[in-house]
């Protein structure tokens, strides 16, 4: 039986009610029945492999390994992934590298065929759960997002910021990757309030505007700052507040939006002050 996460509420309600009950939705999540099946095969074949090949002829390990780094859609796109994995981390002209959805990155790295070779990483100590950690985090995200989209994004942006403060060293590069990375992406576009054309404008202008504006509504445009628990908290309170004031213009209510998002942002300075 498939566990369907409680979200009762829409909006940062939604969320506090989410991160209050957090522990014990994802345990019952992760009992449910195809997660459990998910992870134990996982567990015990992923040691057998020997080669990228083998790999990839098991449907099962693929399905996970995918799962962990939220590329679930690419299952069936096996020439695509293979290249992924084949051409590694290490080279900056390899095919993870030169993507701009530095997921595909996370991947290769993790996995290591193309940078170790042979069984890549997976015969390393360790490794099962740290793929089956990041597995049973991105499949909840995903049962979340099947009642409320939002509280997906917001779930996963505190990994996400990891990911990418892990993968690039140097402010600029970093930004690039927030910027390359769809889920963070959103998050940060409308956090701070841009439209839906904004992802038209020149890709260097983009990042100094967002540079620009995350200077001045969260204190910080260093991605480094991005990984602070408060700065998160910030970040995800503006998301979720004009995300569903968003909703509602886009259903006629454009005055409701507008003094829900003024009201939002007096209590937004008052519980930050």
């Amino acid at each position: 039986m498939t566990f369907r996460p409680a979200v009762p509420l829409s909006g940062y309600a939604g969320w506090q009610f989410l991160q209050r009950t957090l522990e014990i939705q994802k345990q019952a999540f992760e009992s449910s029945a195809p997660i459990s099946r998910a992870t134990n095969y996982f567990r015990e074949n992923i040691a057998n492999i020997t080669s990228l090949d083998e790999f990839m002829a098991d449907r099962q390990l693929v399905q996970v390994a995918l799962g962990a780094f939220g590329l679930d859609k690419d299952v069936n796109s096996t020439a695509f992934i293979r290249k992924v994995l084949e051409e590694g981390s290490i080279d900056s002209g390899s095919f993870a590298n030169r993507l701009s959805d530095k997921r595909y990155l996370s991947l290769s790295k993790a996995m290591g065929f193309g940078d170790v070779g042979g069984a890549g990483r997976t015969w390393y100590e360790g490794f099962p759960e740290e793929i089956l950690n990041k597995y049973q985090d991105r499949q909840f995200e995903l049962a979340v997002g099947e009642t409320n989209e939002d509280m997906r994004l917001a779930l996963n942006l505190s990994d996400g910021i990891d990911q990418v403060l892990t993968l690039h060293q140097t402010s600029n590069a970093r930004w690039f990757g927030i910027m390359g990375s769809p889920p963070l992406r959103s998050v940060f576009e409308t956090a701070l309030g841009f439209s839906t054309s904004f992802g038209r404008i020149d890709i260097d202008q983009q990042r100094d505007q967002l540079m620009d504006r995350s200077k001045a509504v969260l204190g910080t445009d260093e991605p480094a700052d991005f990984s602070k628990p408060e700065v998160q908290e910030k970040l995800i309170r503006l998301f979720l507040i004009r995300s569903e004031a968003n909703a509602i213009a886009a259903n006629g209510g454009a005055n409701t939006a507008l003094a829900l998002v003024q009201s939002a942002a007096e209590n937004y300075r008052s519980y930050f002050s």
